[in-house]
């Protein structure tokens, strides 16, 4: 099955590459790129600031006569983003890093300048002890001076702050430890001595418990719960109750009660009655229902001649008096 898409091409057997003409483009021709900002900057005209990582559309070149170890320089041009002034910068393959060239200012240089004077001044220091023995021996004597003197302002600052702080730390170490095992020590007493109290009371208790039982037997404690009152309780409990008075039966309100006269007491007498054995023999059959059905009747009967009594006896006291 044949490929879809081509990509060989067909070459005559009489091809010559050398044949092909060649374009003639300039060497500083420009590309137009997207790349964003590699650094921090601000615009000299109208003092925007640029933040790195925002996004350009420049114009790329090569650098001409400028190359490090066969590596080409590009140069970059770019337009502030607030009055349209042109920006450039190249690339530094020696420091892998960006200069800034026209245009504006690179922020957030101060120990990178300071890092590229010192080594300027090495490197022409160095330049002049390589022909120059006297320049060394000269140098050696700076530094060495250099350093006495740094090594006494050392000296004076510590002595310095020793006047004005006399503090002996090892000494205020050295006096908390002993604090601290002073305080251990006391805290060690205070425990043991409330372990002896704790069990001496616990003895003496279990001693008076002996004694009281031998003795007599140990009264019950009252509850304090009951006897405590709170104000609550008389929400709780209801209505203290009265004290009830004597009935009045209905039959006393209208007859009269009886008297309690001993004089009266002689005036009933009680019918004996002589048991009837056939009716010993009817009531053992009946059982205990006749006897409860007779009760009503009697007391009935009983209090009709209450009711005459009473009214017996009124009537003589009132023809008494």
């Amino acid at each position: 099955m044949s490929e879809r898409k081509v990509l060989n091409k067909y070459y005559p057997p009489d091809f010559d590459p050398a044949k092909i003409p060649k374009l003639k483009l300039p060497k500083d021709r420009q590309y137009v790129v997207r790349l964003m900002a590699p650094f921090n900057m601000r615009c000299k005209t109208c003092g925007e600031y640029i933040y790195k990582g925002k996004k350009f559309n420049a114009r790329k070149e090569t650098v001409q006569n400028e190359a490090y170890l066969g590596l080409p320089i590009f140069r970059f041009y770019i337009k502030c983003t607030r009055c349209l002034a042109e920006i450039t910068f190249k690339t530094d393959p020696e420091n892998t890093d960006y200069t800034m060239e026209h245009g504006a200012t690179r922020n957030f240089q101060a120990e990178k300048l300071l890092e590229e004077e010192e080594k300027r001044m090495q490197k022409e220091r160095e330049e002049e002890e390589l022909n120059n023995p006297m320049k060394v021996l000269e140098n050696r004597t700076k530094d060495s001076k250099l350093e006495m003197e740094v090594l006494e302002n050392l000296q004076e600052l510590k002595e310095l702050n020793q006047r004005q702080a006399n503090v002996d730390f090892e000494a205020m170490l050295k006096q908390y430890k002993e604090l601290e095992e002073e305080q251990r020590r006391k805290e060690q007493e205070e425990d043991e001595q409330e372990m002896k109290a704790m069990l001496e009371q616990a003895q003496n208790r279990r001693l008076l418990v002996d004694s009281d039982s031998d003795e007599e037997p140990a009264k019950p404690r009252p509850n304090p719960t009951k006897t405590q009152t709170k104000p609550t309780d008389i929400l709780q409990e209801g209505p203290q109750p009265q004290s009830k008075k004597p009935r009045t039966e209905s039959w006393e309100r209208s007859v009269g009660k009886l008297s309690t006269k001993a004089q009266l007491a002689g005036l009933v007498a009680r019918r004996k009655q002589k048991p009837d054995p056939a009716l010993d023999n009817g009531m053992e059959t009946r059982g205990t229902t006749a006897n409860t059905g007779s009760l009503p009747a009697a007391a009935a009967a009983a209090t009709s001649s209450l009711g005459l009594l009473g009214a017996y006896s009124d009537s003589e006291d009132s023809a008494s008096d």
